[in-house]
């Protein structure tokens, strides 16, 4: 596999594993609070595992001729997503 389509498919998991993330947190809006982490932590938990070497193999397989910019847009969306469901945790647990 060449490096672009490495870089590619990273991106891709990066985006799936982020709205995992999202979805899993949001779930714990739908039910009522319980006294043991549920199924969801735990595939928020493994989907922010997973998260940190796919961003290590986005990064390295980027393109540099084409920018940082490029590579910048491409993360925008995850962390964006990444940034929602740690908002959305820390509420669920500190307000909730």
């Amino acid at each position: 596999m060449n490096g672009h389509k490495m870089n590619r498919v990273s991106s891709v998991i990066l985006i799936i594993l982020s709205l995992t993330a999202l979805l899993a947190v949001v779930s714990g809006y739908f039910q009522p609070p319980q006294p043991d982490e549920g199924a969801a932590a735990h595939i928020f938990q493994l989907s922010i595992m997973m998260l940190v070497p796919t961003l290590l193999v986005f990064l390295r397989t980027a393109d540099c001729e084409q920018g940082f910019l490029r590579s910048a847009r491409i993360l925008a969306f995850p962390a964006a997503a990444l940034a929602a469901a740690f908002g959305a945790l820390y509420y669920l647990e500190h307000y909730r």
